[in-house]
């Protein structure tokens, strides 16, 4: 078994990490951490479980400890990291340097060109980008990231619509409350509203999508020349992101031919990984968040309704925000790290 730590175990993200993590055949728990005044209290205390299942036994009286790498115990093989990006800018360096390899959800250095930022059935192979960081920074670690979760709802679907010649993509969003963490959105703000504005979430898709769609050359990963055109929004839908997408293509395919390329996009064999990645769905109203967020596990992307535009192609997408999204996206992240021969 391969033993790990949380980081932030006590937040929205951390509680998806446990909550997955629970009986994994490959992966035991062996340190949660959060803030200085959550250390030293067992986790039931610690966490103010807000997750549709029961908190592990095996977790519920395991002590919390601080977010530092003299706290984790030296035969943890992997980390990951739930912890907010003004935080996780200051330590996950350190616990790189320490020698731990470290998979975030963290937004921090997504865009930096010696972090991977992998989805594991679209670029797995951006994880040889470590020689490059380990050799730039000097680490015995790594620090992989896995992208946003409007992006990784999206980029899945771009990937399979590649072959055709991606030119230029335009992406409205609806995006659960989840997404804005616990207390981010109030009931007086979003109950009978929607809010046009997420605070650099657009900037995350156009920027993201490219470099995860690019090629790594042994040095550096190539961007994707796709242009991105994102318009955010939140909606009042617990979990799942749904998204309106229209793609200019070189090509022409027939809806049938989008189809087959979404059903066709490849998997990974992963503990976490959905077979099929894609799940579509003919009727020009689907996919819905409550009806279809939880399609493989949580971990599969929807596509549906697609049609053919004047410049291209719209269809809609839809992914489980905190699971494919956030802390499933790390996880599968962590699996392949640990297939792969880099812990």
């Amino acid at each position: 078994m391969t033993r790990v730590a949380v980081l932030g175990a006590t937040g929205a993200v951390g509680q998806r990490f446990i909550q997955l993590l629970s009986g994994h055949p490959e992966f035991e728990i062996a340190a949660l951490t959060a803030s200085e005044s959550s250390a030293g209290k067992p986790y039931h205390e610690a966490a103010k479980w807000r997750v549709d299942t029961p908190i592990p036994e095996d977790v519920a009286e395991v002590d919390v400890v601080e977010t530092e790498p003299d706290a984790v115990p030296d035969d943890v093989d992997l980390i990951f990291s739930s912890l907010p990006s003004s935080v996780a800018e200051r330590v996950e360096s350190d616990f790189c340097e320490a020698g731990y390899v470290v998979s975030s959800n963290s937004s921090n250095e997504r865009g930096a060109e010696d972090v991977p930022l992998v989805i594991p059935e679209v670029n797995p192979d951006h994880l040889d980008l470590i020689e490059v960081q380990r050799d730039r920074r000097g680490w015995d670690g790594a620090l992989v990231k896995n992208p946003n979760c409007s992006t990784i709802t999206m980029v899945p679907t771009l990937a399979a619509l590649d072959s055709f010649g991606l030119e230029r993509v335009h992406v409205s969003t609806l995006q659960a409350v989840s997404g804005a963490g616990y207390s981010g959105v109030t009931s007086m703000e979003i109950l009978d509203n929607v809010i046009p504005y997420i605070g650099g979430e657009e900037e995350k898709m156009e920027t993201e999508s490219r470099k995860l769609l690019g090629d790594f050359d042994g040095s550096r990963v190539e961007w994707h020349d796709v242009e991105v055109s994102a318009s955010c929004n939140r909606v009042a839908t617990l979990d799942g992101h749904l998204e309106n997408v229209w793609a200019e293509l070189g090509e022409d395919p027939t809806v049938a031919e989008v189809y087959e390329a979404f059903e066709s996009a490849a998997t990974q064999d992963l503990h976490t990984a959905p077979d099929p990645l894609i799940e579509t769905f003919d009727e020009p109203d689907r996919p819905q968040p409550r009806l279809d967020r939880f399609l493989g596990d949580g971990m599969a992307v929807a596509a549906g309704g697609v049609q053919e535009t004047s410049a291209g192609i719209q269809y809609n997408t839809l992914a489980h925000n905190t699971l494919r999204g956030a802390a499933g996206a790390s996880l599968l992240n962590g699996e392949l790290l640990d297939r792969d021969g880099w812990l």
